[in-house]
């Protein structure tokens, strides 16, 4: 007997939402599978908060930064990354969340969930050609950076533990390490 793993698409995971079926649990889909996401931490929560506002003060009218909201993904996934840096559609985001040509990059705050946002999500993104992805290791204090998506995976990685960092789609501007590590 062979096992078969029941997937979903985005709009049987929307159906779910609206009937309710997944009021009570923190989930998102990745990969056409629903997974259950672990609750922040307080350092996790904080620099989600503290990051998020830096980055909108940072980036102004250019960019918005949406904290722990879905985007849509073409792979039936609809992850909901920690800080989704994306353009300022503003009201369109009533109609859809944003979509990967409407992102700049995404940054994850990791500790529990490290190996997924490593491996898992990395693809996810890499695959929905998402340019660049940023995994802040709270556990090894240190920015993981991903960037250049071919093929399902990412091209260029670099761990920083200092310094600065500079968004592909923002060359003018520099985000210090320690800004993002706490």
């Amino acid at each position: 007997m062979t096992v078969t793993i029941a997937k979903w698409t985005v709009d049987d995971y929307h159906r779910m939402i609206e009937v309710g079926l997944l009021e009570s649990r923190h989930v998102e889909l990745l990969n056409g599978e629903i997974i259950e996401m672990p609750p922040e931490g307080l350092e996790h929560a904080y620099l989600g908060d503290e990051v998020g506002k830096y980055l909108s003060n940072l980036l102004g009218k250019s960019a918005r930064v949406r904290e722990a909201r879905p985007i849509t993904l073409p792979n039936n996934s609809e992850p909901e990354p920690d800080l989704a840096i994306v353009k300022p559609f503003g009201q369109i985001y009533r109609q859809h969340h944003p979509y990967p040509e409407d992102i700049f990059w995404l940054i994850e705050f990791s500790n529990i969930s490290l190996v997924k946002d490593l491996d898992v999500k990395r693809k996810t993104y890499a695959a929905a050609e998402i340019p660049e992805y940023w995994v802040v290791d709270l556990k090894h204090r240190q920015l993981n950076v991903f960037r250049q998506p071919v093929n399902g995976d990412y091209v260029e990685t670099v761990t920083l533990t200092a310094g600065e960092i500079v968004p592909v789609a923002f060359p003018d501007i520099k985000v210090p390490v320690q800004q993002l590590l706490g």
